[in-house]
């Protein structure tokens, strides 16, 4: 295999210099330190391939996407080796390789020439979640749960080390009882692997879990094209209680979808063709008619299907009956403006028109009929005279019977309640029978007018062909404009009141479809050819807008229709349906405005201030003796439809959160680390896991009466539970150095160059270990050219003493080699003599931060540690870098919250420098006192105008009196007469 070969490169976020190359049967995983592969993934034989992988940041896992759509979760094993400290016997069974069991996988899907996977994303935030997008357009949700296994269901004889869940949740250790929410993300799932020889804490109770995959989601996209689309009968003033936006979508495998595109969703998903499905014409807002003709025979016959569908209740019925069996193809139907007639026009078949409300065939016309080439109906109609003359009888009937008041007003209301349910709905009742129009033409271009009234069938006008124009594809009325469209791309307008055409060349192919936009006086028009679509205002008689496949777009256009009066909608045969700007331009959709089926948590649907107002809301409530998830009872002096749109976002919060957030025992931390995840904020939620973390281990939680103490330096003790290993060189020293050690170990082991033990034995030198780095310095052929320098280089290692002159002949070797460019090799040579203070201070000076940190970790004790990445603090809030964000983190590492919160000020970020200073007090972290009083007062007072502004004045007040001095003007402003009459 090569490189070439290769599906995908990535990167371990939870391991440093750590690459992935994936291969269809294996996955290999590479040290970018010895640029040597550490471990592999390989499946059987009779195993599916790989198609994508992605790599965990949480836990040391991977999440693999095989080509039969099957998701799969790998965790890395964990070893129980003993490791070696300075100077001991090395491990004489080290770890081999990384080594990746399979802890979950999901169902496949059934793949097919058309139907295949493509590919996968995982949650950023959580990484308990996984879609899959399938090529047939459906989104898969796959979410990763947990559950405690029962003893009786361990296999220990499967090899595969167990999994246990964590003993914290959101930072803090909890008891077994005490209300967590397992499946919240993936590190409150599973507990990080144990490093080699890391021993679990005595007393801790471990409780093993297994992990399976639920599919908790579903979005069907679309088929392989062909598509004929047609909107629902256009919005307006009569129909609006009832009016949905619906689009009817047929497909070649004889279904037609509905989608509601203010949802987004499919409402309705209907099989009832057996073939392609042509066209679709809408009989009213819940009902549509669809036709579908089969691949002809040798005579060139099909079999014809025209349905009649009914929305709510899904019947479909056979419009024609039994017609349909070895007869030429229906071309189109077009069913009349008031929804009471349907034409139906046929390849080399006489037209035939259908009474739509009774299902009955009004006419078949004769066999010497003209052929169809086009056909429209009029707009205009008879029912306003018909309705007036009915409304006429009636009160004539009513003034001849002699009635009571009583009577006669219930008469009147049943005549108005009558006409008012005529007017509301599209179709007609029984008894009226409008008269209604329609043109077509035939071959030779020539346009015929006819009458429909009832059961008869009028010949009204004749008008002769247009020279200018070939023969009529497509013809649309609207009001007193009729445009026709030809096979050579011409568009002829008719003004019918003037009396006036106007025929414009396009210089296009042939016309296949236009369309009038919906709207009183809305008199834009979509032509759509075989290269793409137009907009035309037909009142300017000019072009507004145009687009043509092969130029601006790379798909081919296959229908048209508009969506509303000012968008139109494409279907492409890319597989796609687009809802674009009347420009043609990508269209944006307000999500606020989305028609949703069940409410979403998602606080960025919200306003911005309203967003910040709910995240207050959520994190602190000072002012409530218990926490509340009802924010009527708040004084919130906004207009009470964002109030109730907050209401609405916090009660589709899950039970098991609500749970949470009002249980009592749930700490300040906690919440502050559950809300960064709800609100998707990583950079939130990397603080608040740090912050959680060493303000636990570094304090105790003391009562709010007991004093503060000093601020807490870093304590080089045995830790029991760590921070993840994620989190790199901000964990504790001792874990960080046996995590370096267990790596230099794998990296010993998998060595098969000269290179390769080259930097095993540096790295081994940095980290003290100098027995083994002398083993391999001494493995040196006598050929190699490097033989006499590792020669020499091992005897120094081991005659290296701590005495006067030998020390200072080395540091004086090692800052001239610095000097000379030699870095690596100085910082080796003060390494060996105790100096790793001073090489860290060299490798600052020469801008290796990242080299310096990490050695500091590995080799100082914690004050020479402390001072190294104070130092580094210092580097990264400089304004060449600005990296304040991660230097807040280095800080919390080391236990320096009075610097956290007064960078987190300095940073304006009021909020979370607010909440960190409660923590901080709760925890007895910070001392108020001096200096430090002085900016806890100003934070408080900075949070307490937040809170005002948000407009939460309780807790404006609060904070506002915690303040002191800084706060007085505030309070007394909050607390005046005059506030209070102006807010009521």
């Amino acid at each position: 295999m090569t490189l070439n070969d290769c599906l995908q490169l990535a990167y371990l976020p939870s391991k440093r210099n750590h690459m992935l190359l994936l291969y269809p049967r294996e996955i290999l995983i590479l040290d970018l330190e010895v640029n040597q592969t550490v471990g592999v993934i390989a499946i059987e034989r009779t195993g599916v391939p790989f198609l994508q992988v992605i790599p965990c940041f949480q836990r040391d896992g991977l999440f693999c996407l095989h080509e039969n759509g099957c998701i799969t979760l790998r965790v890395r094993r964990s070893y129980n080796s003993v490791f070696t400290t300075s100077n001991e016997e090395p491990d004489p069974d080290p770890v081999q390789e990384l080594t990746y069991d399979l802890r979950s996988q999901c169902d496949a899907i059934r793949v097919t020439k058309t139907v295949r996977p493509f590919s996968m994303v995982c949650c950023p935030v959580n990484e308990n979640a996984a879609a899959l997008i399938v090529s047939d357009g459906r989104v898969m949700i796959w979410e990763l749960k947990s559950a405690v296994c029962n003893r009786n269901s361990r296999n220990s004889s499967s090899g595969v080390s167990p999994l246990y869940s964590p003993v914290s949740f959101c930072g803090i250790p909890v008891g077994v009882l005490q209300n967590k929410l397992p499946d919240l993300s993936l590190d409150n799932m599973i507990g990080q692997s144990a490093i080699a020889g890391e021993e679990q804490p005595k007393g801790s109770i471990l409780q093993e879990v297994h992990l399976k995959f639920l599919l908790t989601g579903l979005l069907s996209g679309l088929p392989s094209p062909q598509f004929a689309i047609r909107m629902c009968p256009p919005l307006t003033t009569k129909n609006i209680r009832m009016y949905q936006p619906l689009l009817a979508v047929g497909t070649s495998n004889g279904s037609v979808l509905v989608y509601h595109l203010t949802s987004g969703l499919l409402h309705k998903e209907l099989s009832i063709h057996s073939c392609e499905v042509k066209g679709i014409e809408w009989t009213s807002l819940t009902g549509f008619l669809s036709f579908a003709t089969s691949t002809p025979n040798n005579m060139g016959l099909v079999r014809n299907e025209l349905q009649l569908v009914d929305l709510p209740t899904g019947r479909s019925i056979a419009f024609r009956g039994e017609r349909g069996n070895d007869e030429p193809p229906i071309e189109m139907i077009k069913v009349s403006h008031l929804k009471q007639y349907l034409a139906v026009v046929f390849k080399d078949k006489p037209l035939e028109l259908w009474d739509v409300r009774t299902c009955t065939l009004l006419r078949e016309m004769s066999k010497n009929f003209p052929a169809v080439t086009a056909l429209e109906w009029s707009p205009s109609h008879n029912l306003k005279s018909l309705r007036k003359k009915q409304l006429a009888t009636r009160e004539a009937m009513a003034r001849q019977t002699v009635v009571s008041d009583t009577e006669l007003s219930i008469i009147e209301s049943s005549v108005i309640s009558l006409l008012q349910e005529a007017e509301s709905k599209s179709e007609l009742s029984q008894n009226i029978s409008a008269r209604e129009h329609f043109v077509f033409t035939d071959n030779d271009g020539q346009v015929y007018h006819l009458t429909v009234e009832g059961n008869s069938v009028k010949d009204s006008a004749r008008i002769p062909p247009d020279g200018s124009m070939g023969s009529i594809t497509c013809i649309a009325w609207k009001g007193d404009t009729l445009v026709l469209g030809d096979m050579d791309g011409n568009l002829n307008f008719w003004d019918l009141k003037g009396r006036v055409s106007r025929g414009i060349p396009t210089h296009r192919s042939w016309v296949r479809k236009i369309r009038f936009a919906p709207g009183k006086g809305n008199q834009k028009l979509i032509a759509m050819y075989n290269d793409g679509a137009e907009v035309w205002d037909t009142k300017e008689v000019q072009m507004v807008s145009s687009l043509r496949s092969g130029r601006n777009v790379t798909f081919r256009i296959l229908d048209v229709d508009w969506c509303t009066s000012d968008k139109v909608i494409l279907a492409s045969d890319d597989g796609c349906i687009r809802v674009l700007e009347m420009s043609m331009k990508s269209t944006c959709f307000r999500m606020d405005e989305q028609e949703l089926t069940e409410p979403v948590w998602c606080p960025y649907l919200l306003v911005p201030r309203a967003s910040l107002a709910l995240k207050a809301f959520l994190l602190h409530q000072p002012w409530n003796g218990q926490f509340s998830l009802d924010i009527s009872h708040v004084d919130y002096p906004e207009n009470e439809e964002i109030k109730n749109l907050l209401q609405e976002q916090l009660n589709s919060l899950s039970n098991d959160i609500k749970k949470l957030l009002l249980d009592p025992e749930f700490t300040l931390l906690q919440r502050c680390l559950l809300v960064s995840r709800l609100y998707g904020d990583e950079s939130e939620l990397h603080f608040w896991t740090v912050a959680a973390h060493y303000l636990h281990s570094l304090c105790r939680e003391t009562p709010a009466s007991a004093p503060a103490t000093t601020e807490t330096a870093p304590r080089d003790h045995r830790v029991t539970n760590p921070l993840d290993i994620c989190y790199d060189v901000l964990c504790e020293n001792a874990y960080f150095q046996k995590f370096q050690l267990e790596r230099v170990n794998l990296q010993e082991v998998k060595r098969s160059t000269y290179d390769h033990t080259r930097k095993c034995t540096d790295q081994l030198l940095l980290l003290g270990q100098t027995d083994r780095a002398v083993q391999l310095l001494l493995e040196t052929s006598a050929d190699n050219q490097h033989y006499y320098c590792d020669s020499l280089k091992a005897c120094l290692v081991t005659t290296v003493t701590s005495s006067g002159p030998s020390q200072s002949t080395i540091k004086l070797v090692a800052t001239n080699m610095i000097a000379n460019g030699k870095l690596a090799e100085g910082v080796q040579l003060l390494c060996l003599i105790d100096k790793a203070a001073d090489a860290c201070r060299y490798l600052q000076t020469y801008g290796e931060w990242n080299r310096a940190a990490w050695l500091a970790k590995v080799r100082l004790n914690s004050e020479e540690c402390a001072d190294v990445l104070k130092r580094w603090v210092d580097h990264l809030c400089s304004p060449q870098v600005n990296q304040k964000s991660k230097a807040l983190l280095v800080l919390l590492s080391l236990g320096c919250f009075s610097s956290v919160a007064e960078t987190l000020h300095s940073m304006r970020y009021f909020d979370r420098a607010a909440l960190f200073v409660e923590a901080c007090l709760k925890y007895g972290a910070i001392e108020v006192s001096g200096d430090t009083e002085k900016l806890v007062s100003a934070i408080y007072a900075d949070y307490a105008r937040s809170l005002k502004n948000l407009g939460f004045k309780q807790g404006a007040i609060l904070f506002a009196s915690k303040a002191g001095a800084a706060g007085r003007d505030l309070l007394n402003e909050l607390e005046s007469p005059k506030q209070e009459l102006a807010e009521e």
